[in-house]
């Protein structure tokens, strides 16, 4: 287990290095990122609203403006 752990810190560390000294793979790195976050938030609110709960918080927000 401690030779995965040591393994993963290292190709960690090893990808930090090679994206902070490439500035194609540095963008490529924040387009994922950004694309990841979108599909999570989509996948939240997905959710939020097949559970019902995003109305009630949506509600109450516009009573408070």
């Amino acid at each position: 287990m401690e030779k995965f752990i040591l393994g993963l810190a290292v190709g960690m560390a090893g990808g930090a290095l090679l994206v902070a000294n490439n500035c194609k793979l540095r963008n490529l790195v924040k387009k994922n990122q950004e694309d990841l976050m979108q599909k999570a938030e989509q996948y939240i609110d997905s959710k939020l609203e097949a559970c019902g709960c995003m109305s009630g918080e949506q509600s109450g927000d516009s009573e408070q403006q």
